[in-house]
């Protein structure tokens, strides 16, 4: 071994306790474990047991073995089985990799350039596996504090997040990602009823039994799904729906893969654009909503379109009755059966649409404008 290895190696022990104190020092939950002696000193000795095993394996350009990867699972099933967070458990990990890096570059002196390249180029195809062996077994060992609802929950983050660590807790959870899924976000409106979480888990459990597929429904007001295709996303909604009896908005947006992030932004806008109905819940995509989420995107646009509701509300359930004309394709005398009213009646409040707004609600123009009008005073309080 030469001088830059023997130079690290001699460094560990003091390296080691950086680490630790570092730890102790940034992370509140590392901090909480390490008031017990016993596992301060556990932790230390991992500290040690990295540096060391890294250090000889760079030096002969040597895999990790399976038992370091097992024994490195097993500190990472502790560490969950403590309570440490998935955040916290993110955070040590770039902090491990960050000292590694500075207490090579400590040790590096003129000389050594050949060897720091030899570590720099071994970090990416051998390093890398100590880091994952410790996620498996940190994701593994949350089954043990971690309710299989509260999971999937997170499993769903990372999955619209595009985190890479989703396809692991995934596979660990038997939980299909598609390949190009569709994300949807069903908005409840502000205000009471607010389900509590309790609610909200055995709802999350009921619907994962039906489809096995990310889910979560951690805010009252917003629950996500990412599932296969429209027919799926339809079921989900509906089932929801059925569970909670609350009415909703319901948006949808598909991606790639690896762009599940944009389609999740996406989703959300829509159900943001989309109106309140209680059941059946129609999912809306953009092609459905493109108008009202592009309004929704001027603040000046949609300051008019909500000063035309504001003069509709001032007359006899016009915003309704507008509603059922167009979801009837503007027949009247199905949009009179279905408000239970005469055509006579039908008219009227059309004749009333017309003073009020000065649109015509069946002209080109007067059904462009006012179907987002309804769509936009439907969506309830955001």
């Amino acid at each position: 071994m030469g001088d830059f290895f023997a130079g690290w190696r001699d460094r560990v022990d003091a390296n080691s306790r950086r680490a630790v104190d570092l730890y102790v020092r940034e992370l509140a939950e590392f901090r909480r474990i390490a008031i017990a002696p016993k596992a301060r000193a556990a932790m230390l000795d991992f500290a040690v047991f990295l540096r060391r095993r890294t250090i000889a394996l760079v030096a002969e350009g040597l895999p990790f073995t399976d038992a370091d990867l097992s024994f490195i699972a097993g500190v990472g099933r502790e560490r969950a089985a403590s309570g440490v967070s998935f955040a916290a458990q993110r955070d040590v990990l770039r902090l491990h990799h960050s000292l590694m890096l500075r207490e090579m570059d400590e040790t590096a002196g003129r000389d050594d350039l050949d060897d720091v390249m030899r570590t720099l180029a071994w970090w990416p195809a051998q390093g890398l596996a100590a880091p994952a062996a410790y996620t498996r077994g940190y994701l593994f060992g949350q089954g043990t504090v971690l309710s299989e609802v509260d999971r999937v929950r997170q499993l769903t983050s990372l999955v619209v997040a595009d985190d890479p660590a989703a396809a692991e807790l995934a596979g660990i959870l038997a939980v299909t990602v598609p390949d190009r899924p569709l994300v949807v976000v069903c908005r409840m409106p502000a205000g009471p009823p607010v389900p509590d979480g309790r609610t909200r888990t055995e709802v999350s459990a009921h619907l994962l039994s039906r489809q096995r597929t990310p889910l979560r429904w951690e805010e009252p007001g917003e629950f996500v799904a990412v599932v296969a295709d429209a027919a799926a996303a339809e079921r989900m909604v509906r089932d929801f729906v059925e569970s909670t009896g609350l009415p909703a908005a319901a948006g949808a947006s598909q991606a790639a893969r690896n762009g599940l992030a944009v389609a999740f932004a996406s989703a959300r806008e829509i159900s943001r654009a989309a109106p309140v109905r209680t059941a059946p819940v129609t999912v809306h995509h953009l092609t459905d909503l493109f108008a009202e989420v592009g309004a929704a995107r001027l603040p000046p646009v949609d300051g008019w379109l909500r000063e035309v509701s504001g003069l509709l509300a001032t007359g006899p359930r016009l915003v309704g009755t507008l509603d059922a004309l167009y979801r009837n394709d503007m027949s009247r005398s199905r949009t009179a059966a279905s408000l239970d009213i005469h055509p006579r009646t039908l008219d009227y409040r059309l004749r009333r649409v017309r003073d009020l707004t000065g649109l015509d609600p069946v002209s080109v123009r007067g059904v462009r404008i006012l179907s987002a009008v309804v769509n936009r005073a439907l969506t309830g309080p955001l």
